[in-house]
């Protein structure tokens, strides 16, 4: 019963998200993947920072609050009569690194020096 009731929720939900399902499926099964990742000692990285800081290893990903504000640059620019066709597509201009340094240690993996500066966030 309870595993109907779960997919039941994780359905709902993808419905609603339906626009960006790889993210609902990673936050759906975050928790999951940590802990399989952990059980079987094998390294992951993903792209959301709340993979490390949520006990994964690291992520690298583009910094999201940095892509919001780049967005409300274009809602200011289509507000003011651009068309939004001839906007142009922009990729990611900044980028973070988390190291989890309990999760490496726990796999036991040495991580570079050179890798911790270049980090934006350690966590230890």
């Amino acid at each position: 019963m309870r595993d109907r009731r779960n997919e039941r929720s994780w359905r709902r939900r993808q419905s609603r998200d339906q626009h960006d399902s790889h993210r609902l499926w990673n936050r759906s099964f975050r928790r999951q993947i940590i802990e399989l990742t952990a059980r079987y000692r094998l390294p992951a990285i993903d792209r959301d920072r709340p993979f490390a800081s949520g006990g994964g290893l690291a992520s690298y990903g583009q910094n999201l609050p940095d892509a919001y504000r780049r967005a409300a640059g274009y809602v200011d620019r289509i507000l003011r009569g651009e068309k939004a066709a001839d906007l142009p597509v922009q990729n990611p201009t900044k980028l973070e690194l988390v190291i989890n340094l309990k999760a490496a240690k726990a796999l036991g993996l040495s991580v570079p020096q050179t890798l911790l500066v270049a980090a934006d966030e350690v966590i230890e």
